[in-house]
């Protein structure tokens, strides 16, 4: 068994290095954020925030305004009255908290729906951007996970999606040649 563990893993490397696959690479974001649908679902999407944000705030100025009336009558209520008063405000000060979260749960539910349609029509096209070109998989270069990536096995695949999406070419800015590292010194 301890055999199998050392053999397996230097056989896998054998294997790969005898069939270096050929990858892509995309931002993903930057991609997403070109299409149309994007652009429509972010401004559906505001929409909707405003809409929420208009409600909360007219829960908020009923709120204030019964405190007012509250801090300017409690002098004159009898007990009673203070007590209904005061599990007014109470009940009005957690409907407001409990729609502030209610909203945003439903806003972030509503950003996915928004959402999905483009990221499966961006999916779909790197789909077939990789079955066309034989690439073993298209990795996403959002969040500097990939900080280096090998230009003889990958290809950057932006502009191709940018063309099987319908999108406008961007022209890629020339890269400085990097600076070769001397031995015994830091860079």
């Amino acid at each position: 068994m301890k055999r199998l563990v050392f053999i397996l893993p230097l056989l896998l490397f054998c294997i790969a290095g005898q069939a270096q696959i050929q990858f892509g690479y995309v931002s993903y974001e930057q991609v997403l954020k070109e299409m149309p649908e994007y652009a429509k679902a972010t401004q559906d999407l505001a929409a909707l925030k405003a809409k929420y944000e208009a409600e909360a705030q007219k829960g908020e100025e009923e709120f204030q305004q019964k405190f007012v009336d509250f801090l300017q009558g409690q002098k004159d209520f009898p007990q009673a009255i203070m007590q209904k008063r005061q599990a007014e405000l109470q009940a009005l000060m957690d409907n407001g908290v409990a729609f502030r979260m209610k909203s945003q749960e439903l806003i972030a539910q509503a950003e996915k729906d928004l959402m999905q349609e483009a990221q499966k029509r961006l999916n779909r096209a790197l789909l077939e951007v990789g079955v066309e070109l034989g690439y073993g998989f298209i990795l996403n270069t959002d969040g500097n996970n990939c900080p280096y990536i090998n230009p003889v096995v990958g290809v950057d695949v932006t502009n191709i999606v940018r063309k099987k999406l319908g999108l406008p070419v961007v022209e890629e800015a020339t890269q400085a040649a990097p600076v070769p590292v001397q031995e015994g010194t830091n860079p």
